[in-house]
């Protein structure tokens, strides 16, 4: 296999990870745990819908949380830098057979909606309503004090195919992890210059995995640690505090009442320079998913949220991971 190579010129410049919308069967206790246990700012709430926001952010929303029977992904969006390059995404992806449509959206403007080439439902837009910056207002911070969105981290059966649809548009990879034979298992992309926006990693998709916000420093992580515990959330911790051999960051995963996962991480570093190679993992080195810190559990690895509508497929790639569970196995 031939990594998938970046085009370098996309005809519509995206630059970030924007908004995540998810669903909740009790909105208030989402609200509840996204405020007090995680830290958000929450912008906006009504009887069916809330709008979060980090700390740092200036826009109106990072994470939508929804009223509803069941609990989903609806959506993860992303920026694009001018109003004409919805315009111009449009246009190619009219071109290339990938259906689209315009959607109007709370709070933001001209907003497009479509799938990318494995499933995953996608909205871009470039303009977002504004409200006062928080970062300064260090009176308000709490818990693990969420800073900004960052990435996501997305399931899927074809790993490869997922890849090739978002280099196309000018992502490039940062780390990947491969088996022996080279087949993809994750990869690692990035367009506003740390590791990464956006993730894919082999197993049943497409579902959310995660979706990742940036905290100061590893206080943060152990504060918001302490508040889950002191908030009657303990048992929501999902994996670690650790430190990852990928994107070198220091994590903590929690799992919110309707059991979507949220990371709290910081320490990635720059990846702008554009020859800097991708860094390759084997899918057999347990660095690769922690330097240091407690294999993941199964259900890290293999539980994941589903996305409203679409259906899941078994992987290609057929690679166990090493979890905790694998690695007590094999001490007794």
């Amino acid at each position: 296999m031939s990594l998938p190579v970046t085009n370098f010129k996309p005809q519509f410049n995206i630059t970030r990870a924007s908004h995540v919308v998810i669903t909740a069967k009790d909105l208030g206790a989402s609200c509840a745990f996204y405020t007090e246990t995680i830290g958000l700012v929450l912008t906006e709430r009504t009887n069916d819908v809330a709008y979060l926001r980090g700390l740092e952010e200036i826009c109106h929303h990072s994470l939508v949380i929804r009223r509803a029977g069941a609990a989903v992904c609806e959506r993860i969006g992303l920026r694009v830098m001018t109003p004409d390059d919805l315009d111009t995404a449009k246009a190619w992806f009219d071109r290339q057979g990938v259906r689209s449509a315009w959607a109007d959206v709370p709070h933001q403007g001209r907003t497009l909606h479509l799938d990318d080439s494995v499933g995953t439902p996608l909205e871009f837009c470039a303009e977002m309503e504004v409200v006062p910056r928080q970062l300064q207002e260090y009176h308000t911070y709490r818990s693990g004090s969420p800073q900004r969105l960052d990435h996501y981290q997305i399931a899927t059966h074809d790993v490869e195919t997922a890849t090739r649809f978002y280099t196309d548009l000018g992502f490039r990879i940062t780390e990947y992890t491969a088996s022996d034979d080279d087949a993809l298992w994750g990869t690692w992309m990035q367009r506003k210059g740390n590791t990464h926006d956006i993730v894919f990693t082999n197993g049943r998709g497409p579902r959310l995995h995660h979706f990742a916000y940036t905290v100061n420093d590893v206080h943060d992580l152990i504060h918001a640690c302490d508040t889950a515990g002191s908030t009657g959330f303990g048992d929501c911790i999902d994996r670690g505090p650790g430190r990852h051999g990928i994107s070198n960051a220091l994590f903590a995963y929690f799992r919110d009442p309707d059991q979507h996962r949220i990371e709290l991480f910081t320490t990635h570093y720059q990846a702008i320079d554009m020859e800097t190679p991708p860094l390759r993992w084997s899918v057999t080195n347990p660095r690769r998913s922690q330097l240091w810190g407690m294999p993941a559990s199964r259900r890290w690895f293999f539980e994941a949220t589903e996305f409203a509508g679409k259906p899941v497929h078994d992987p290609l790639l057929k690679a166990d991971p090493v979890t905790l569970e694998s690695v007590l196995c094999a001490q007794h």
